[in-house]
């Protein structure tokens, strides 16, 4: 039989349970038991200390919660040293790390690399020579695994200014705050300069730097495109370049009005655009209101639009088609109320009508102070527009050839609802996609058969369709037979839809009609995110004396009949109520009482009957619209100025695409795809190092780590993209380059413990 000895342990070691216990003397760590000690290593050999974390704890001599409390790891650390233990045994806390190794810059191709790199070429020759991704050769110099002749980076840490530093520079600056650029900002007041320069100088921590990012996808989306042609500003500080880029910026970066930029720092702003300071509120709303009186914004806007159509014309088969109600909040003027169904009130509000591609991503807008409605809209606005520019459209002879064949495709909710337009569409080959009105009673559920439908995302799920033909319309000229696809929901209610596409299948036509929704998550997106609803100004124009506006004599009547009907109901439901409770049991009195108020009820609803025909025969007699100019004086009302509103917007939807457009990146390295447009957000919001290098006409942009590893990654992957475009930012040879401040290497990398902090 074993012989039980008692623990003892020398002066001033720190127990990890009874049986256990370490101290640290003379730069060692020595664990003991109660019969001596058993193991030791250097104070700062971290891979000997996590081999006896887990021998402790696989051989049971410890908990993983006392080997937490004593020594101040993590449980993490524990659990890993555990599975590495476990899986290889005690070597595999000293074997190298493994990295992927030269997967492409092979020993023969870099060798060739750098005997081309010697004789003078520049990277993006060398990338081209040996068919290699110029950041491929861009890394391996970084990591010194190539070198570059002649100076590679020339930016001494004294030159980074510091956010501390700028701020005092920019308090101190003799024409205002932040505007450190004397001489060109005299020169530009006697009309010497044209526009200042881009020049980027070396800063730390630029607030929001991260919309830096945008850059390449913003250029691309047309942000400058056309507007040389369209848009002209006289002599100044500021060019027409930093003027839309500043606003693409304030966009992204979730400033949803002008005077948002007031309560920003302007130098810090002007950082990002390569000059001393942003413009004050002040000058850029004279800016913008310059560039909308003086230029043609409209115009602008249908040309980016055209090349938007043309740059993806499988977005460009069916446009959604919806109103916005954007509620104006102002004193000037008296705005008609409409329904904001949001808000379940009538406001004084006008409406926009947008029109969007089937993903949600928009193509243009249309203003309209005084809303005539979908349909009117539709066909004097929207229709001649896309018959003219929609790409890829049918040709006469193909046209002729298929009589079912059509343009494209219009989808808009039941506000559009009418037969007559549904026959003047099909007359004009163009197909309507739209809910149906009074659909009437349910069809047999064996109608219905389960079909795999693929919606706009991709996805693809199961839908219970049944289809049949349907006669819409009451008179001889607008009867149209239509496609009516209904759904069936699993609580038994059908969706009907109707359509007037007769050569695709109704898969198609019911993923279009329930991916509807997109164009109000945009809506709802643009409204908290960008401000669409926000007023460029409160300025408002004259509308022509022949706008036509409801009759306020025919709304008055019309409101008059609604009442008396609805008193009339309630008029008759208590008659009838008198009627039906009638017995022969009842006391005499009673039975009175009840003749006599049936025959007071019998005449009051006489009257009302009588007062509503009348009100009905004034109706009839009355016009229901009239021209601005017959209204009374003082309710006249006057309209938004548009101008600005046209050239914000147009901004705001290249900001949108360009985010939509680097979103579909993050997602391919997003654990959540709906996590896409929150990384961006926090990327927009990131502060960034400015680090130009004019010898190598380059300018880094070095974004600091976001909230966690995972989100690193994903930008990191982001970067690397841009980085491919190549992009210069405007009005420079500065091509642009984007890195993510660089984590410290796995050799180099603090533990999240200090075994010097241990207890002596």
């Amino acid at each position: 039989m074993p012989q039980m000895q008692f623990p003892f342990f020398p002066d001033g070691v720190t127990h990890i349970n009874s049986g256990l216990a370490f101290a640290r003397r003379n730069g060692q760590v020595t664990y003991f038991t109660g019969s001596g000690p058993i193991a030791s290593h250097d104070v700062n050999d971290i891979r000997s200390f996590r081999l006896y974390l887990a021998q402790f704890h696989v051989l049971g001599a410890a908990k993983q919660s006392e080997l937490v409390r004593a020594f101040g790891v993590s449980k993490k650390l524990v659990l890993r040293s555990v599975k590495i233990y476990r899986e290889k045994g005690a070597p595999g806390f000293f074997e190298r790390r493994r990295t992927r190794g030269p997967a492409v810059l092979t020993p023969p191709v870099k060798a060739r690399a750098q005997a081309l790199l010697d004789q003078g070429h520049e990277l993006s020759e060398v990338a081209k020579e040996l068919d290699l991704k110029p950041n491929t050769l861009s890394k391996a110099v970084k990591d010194g695994r190539l070198h570059k002749p002649g100076p590679k980076e020339a930016e001494p840490a004294s030159e980074t200014t510091s956010k501390s530093q700028r701020s005092v520079e920019d308090s101190e600056a003799p024409m205002g705050m932040g505007a450190t650029d004397t001489t060109g900002r005299v020169a530009a007041s006697l009309g010497q300069l044209t526009s200042a320069p881009a020049e980027f100088q070396a800063a730390a921590d630029v607030p929001r730097g991260g919309v830096l990012l945008a850059l390449p996808a913003l250029l691309t989306l047309g942000l400058l495109r056309h507007t040389g042609k369209h848009f002209e500003l006289p002599k100044g500080y500021y060019s027409l370049a930093s003027i839309f880029v500043l606003l693409a910026f304030m966009a992204l970066a979730r400033i949803k009005t002008v005077e948002g930029l007031r309560y920003c720092a302007p130098g810090e702003w002007g950082k990002l655009l390569g000059l001393d300071r942003a413009p004050e509120v002040r000058t850029l709303r004279g800016k913008i209101a310059h560039l909308a009186k003086e230029g043609q914004p409209e115009q602008w806007s249908a040309d980016l639009c055209a090349d938007w159509m043309k740059a993806q014309p499988e977005q460009a088969t069916a446009f959604y088609i919806d109103g916005h109600v954007r509620v104006y909040h102002g004193r000037q003027t008296k705005l008609p109320r409409r329904y904001v169904a949001r808000q379940k009130l009538c406001l004084r509000a006008c409406t926009d009508y947008w029109v969007n591609a089937m993903d949600g991503q928009p193509f243009f807008v249309v203003y309209q102070d005084v809303d005539p409605g979908l349909i009117q809209v539709l066909e004097k606005d929207v229709l001649p527009r896309l018959e003219r520019e929609a790409p890829n459209q049918p040709t006469k002879e193909e046209l002729e050839r298929n009589p079912l064949l059509h343009r494209f495709t219009l989808v808009f909710d039941r506000e559009g609802y009418s037969p007559k337009l549904f026959k003047q569409l099909k007359d004009r080959r163009i197909a309507c996609l739209s809910y149906k009105k009074r659909p009437g009673e349910n069809w047999p559920e064996d109608e219905f058969l389960p079909t795999k439908v693929t919606l706009v995302s991709g996805n693809v799920v199961e839908m219970l369709l049944a289809e049949r033909g349907t006669l819409l319309g009451t008179k001889k000229d607008e009867r149209v037979w239509v496609r009516e696809i209904r759904r069936l929901m699993p609580g038994g209610h059908q969706t009907s839809v109707i359509s007037t596409d007769y050569l695709s299948n109704p898969e198609p036509a019911a993923a279009a009609m329930f991916a509807r929704w997109s164009q109000e998550n945009f809506f709802k997106y643009m409204r908290e995110n960008y401000g669409i609803d926000r007023l460029m100004t409160y300025e408002t124009q004259e509308l022509p004396g022949t706008t036509k506006v409801v009759n306020p004599e025919h709304r008055r009547l019309d409101g008059e009949v609604r009442r008396k009907n609805s008193i009339l109901g309630r008029k008759r439901a208590e008659f009838g109520a008198i009627a039906a409770t009638g017995d022969e049991s009842m006391e005499p009195a009673k039975v009175e009482a009840q003749l006599q108020r049936k025959a007071g009820l019998h005449e009051e609803i006489a009257l009302l009957e009588q007062d509503i025909d009348e009100l009905k025969r004034q109706r009839k007699t009355t016009r229901r619209h009239i021209d601005l100019s017959e209204l009374p004086e003082d309710q006249r009302f006057r309209g938004l100025s548009g101008g600005g509103k046209q050239l914000l917007d147009t901004i705001k939807m290249i900001a949108y695409r360009a985010e939509t457009a680097m979103a579909q990146i993050v997602r391919e390295e997003c654990p959540k795809v709906d996590d896409a447009r929150s990384i961006l957000r926090g990327v927009y919001d990131t502060e960034a190092d400015l680090l130009p290098d004019r010898e190598n006409k380059m300018l880094r942009v070095r974004l600091h780590n976001q909230a966690n590893q995972r989100a690193d990654k994903v930008v990191s992957r982001l970067c690397e993209e841009l980085n491919e475009t190549e992009t210069e930012f405007p009005g420079t040879d500065l091509k642009v380059v984007y890195e993510l401040v660089s984590s410290p290497k796995p050799d180099e990398a603090p533990e999240p413990y200090d075994l010097e902090a241990l207890p002596p």
